[in-house]
């Protein structure tokens, strides 16, 4: 962000863990950017800064895991002043499981259709608890209109996450690193706990969780072994939207 923005730019970070909000700002301490930078407690239902306050408001990542979206827009709509941009990043996690490595290229039409129902069952369940929808950002254009935006643009972030052997570039190797971390603390994308709630709110039948839930697990300690014999490949496509409206003048 540094390189991004103007000198004379200052930014305001908002995040409801207190932990984070000190580590951030003792990041921007060593950093000696204190003049532009600081962080404060807060949640994106209810930001803590009077009405039109800001040029830009921008989320990362937030929205997938908000029980309302909307409502979160409707704040940074508020905060920004009239011409002021909202821009969020937020991606549709479930067309990541079509994406295909060198372990699964070659699997059975039935068992990766299963392992998607699987997702989709649980990103249901996910939304319908209240912990967000992990594929909102398909939806984030018409919702910037609801909220009165105007000049809406939507891009799609182009980074990739590939992963070649023998896995050299830093970005490659903590990725590597991660699943393999996962798949050993049998995590697949939620936990236990966490994807069985879900799978169940969302409709799956409860006496089915646990085969499939080890089905998943099978599936991530596969991709792991994989990537520690310098074997997986993929070019690990997804989608991710590049989302921005203004606020009118």
């Amino acid at each position: 962000m540094l390189g991004l923005l103007s000198p004379e730019a200052s930014v305001i970070g908002v995040e409801r863990d207190p932990r984070w909000v000190i580590q951030a700002g003792e990041r921007v301490d060593e950093l000696g950017l204190t003049d532009r930078y600081r962080y404060v407690q807060g949640v994106a239902e209810g930001l803590p800064f009077e009405d039109q306050s800001f040029d830009l408001a921008t989320c990362q990542t937030l929205l997938i895991h908000v029980a309302d979206p909307a409502a979160v827009i409707c704040e940074m709509r508020r905060v920004v002043r009239p011409g002021g941009l909202l821009l969020l990043s937020e991606p549709n996690n479930l067309a990541g499981m079509l994406v295909a490595d060198s372990t699964t290229a070659g699997k059975q039409v039935a068992e990766l259709m299963e392992r998607i129902a699987f997702a989709l069952i649980c990103e249901r369940g996910k939304a319908a608890v209240g912990d967000g929808d992990s594929s909102v950002g398909d939806r984030l254009p018409g919702m910037l209109a609801e909220a009165g935006l105007i000049d809406i643009q939507c891009v799609l972030n182009d980074k990739t996450f590939a992963l070649t052997p023998p896995y050299e570039p830093d970005d490659q190797r903590a990725l590597r690193d991660v699943i393999i971390a996962n798949a050993e603390s049998d995590r697949w994308v939620w936990s236990h706990e966490e994807a069985k709630r879900y799978f169940v709110a969302g409709g799956g039948p409860a006496n089915e969780f646990e085969p499939r839930w080890q089905r998943r697990l099978e599936e991530s300690r596969e991709t792991a072994r994989e990537l520690a014999a310098n074997r997986l490949h993929t070019a690990g496509g997804g989608i991710h939207y590049l989302v921005s409206g203004r606020r009118p003048t």
